[in-house]
């Protein structure tokens, strides 16, 4: 399968559509991509982003292919739960999914840097704890040495529990803009591995 037999649904983080991001360019170059939109209130609600990944979900045909960065993959697994326990329902729509690339996933469990969310703040609206549970479609972690936001240690616990494989892209911060990555070729390279070996990506 090539990415051009799949939607790429790309999933922001907390702070959404940055004009620089890699994820902003990835959805202009790729045709069948859709971007979760941004809330226009409770914007810190992870109920509210996980129902808006849901019904973003919901409007496009499968085959699907993910694309979360920082806080957005903590989106990503906060759905998947709720899909796992659907599926046990009769229901889901994880099915679709052919595969998920999880960039720099923002450990929202641990103090952040200044002018992110305080750690109080976060378990009001619903952040915590971070689902541990795997997930139900093949997923590929990109983890950063220097990532301000995660130690190395807990992307690679969190890569376990989810069993998904963790990939070390290198000293890259957050993998943004103020880390100097409004490009980032190699996604498109991780995401081709999902789809052409998920069980070795």
């Amino acid at each position: 399968m090539r990415l051009d037999d799949v939607t790429v649904v790309i999933v922001p983080g907390l702070r959404d559509h940055v004009a620089d991001h890699w994820q902003t360019r990835l959805a202009a170059a790729l045709p069948r991509s859709v971007t979760v939109p941004p809330l226009e209130r409770d914007k810190l609600s992870r109920a509210a982003r996980v129902e808006a990944l849901a019904r973003t979900l919901e409007a496009v045909p499968g085959p699907l292919l993910l694309v979360a960065h920082s806080a957005g993959v903590i989106t990503v697994a906060h759905w998947a739960l709720a899909e796992t326990r659907a599926h046990a329902l009769g229901q889901g729509r994880h099915h679709a999914i052919r595969g998920a690339l999880l960039a720099t996933p923002a450990d929202l469990e641990q103090p952040l840097p200044a002018g992110y969310p305080a750690l109080e703040t976060l378990r009001d609206n619903g952040w915590l704890p971070i689902p541990r549970a795997p997930l139900p479609f093949p997923a590929l972690v990109a983890m950063s040495r220097n990532d301000p936001l995660a130690s190395m240690a807990r992307v690679q616990a969190l890569a376990g529990d989810w069993q998904a494989e963790c990939v070390d892209i290198g000293a890259v911060g957050h993998l943004n803009p103020a880390s100097g990555h409004g490009e980032w070729p190699r996604a498109l390279e991780l995401m081709q591995t999902l789809l052409t070996d998920p069980v070795h990506a």
